[in-house]
């Protein structure tokens, strides 16, 4: 995991977005255990209430939950759920953002399906 201290965000948030891509890369299957609080705390040398907000963060959402006495494990289905939420982020985030530049230069979908051939040929 590569938590950059320099990105505007809140540590806890890069957290969360870094196990959610270790999760979905593979490295945590689903069913298995994550790193404890304690853990990453100290591996990023970053306060153990922020590890656990950024955890936190991943059991809100039904990605990853506890079991007493154990540790935290990812959840049956986390993969799908966070898969789902970035597809759901991307078209926000991009998409959308996309599509209404695209109606300020009068593009068509056309030309917007060529540029996009263009740019996964290069």
């Amino acid at each position: 995991m590569n938590l950059s201290f320099d990105d505007e965000r809140p540590i806890f948030i890069q957290l969360a977005e870094q196990l959610e891509d270790a999760i979905l890369s593979g490295a945590f299957p689903e069913e298995t255990q994550i790193p404890s609080t304690t853990e990453i705390s100290v591996g990023f040398k970053i306060n153990p209430a922020t590890a656990l907000k950024g955890i936190n963060m991943l059991v809100d959402s039904g990605v990853v939950y506890k079991k007493r006495g154990v540790g935290m494990f990812v959840a049956a289905g986390a993969v799908k759920k966070l898969f789902e939420k970035r597809k759901q982020e991307f078209s926000d985030k991009y998409i959308s953002t996309l599509i209404t530049e695209a109606k300020r230069l009068n593009l068509t979908k056309e030309d917007i399906f060529s540029m996009i051939e263009r740019g996964f040929g290069e």
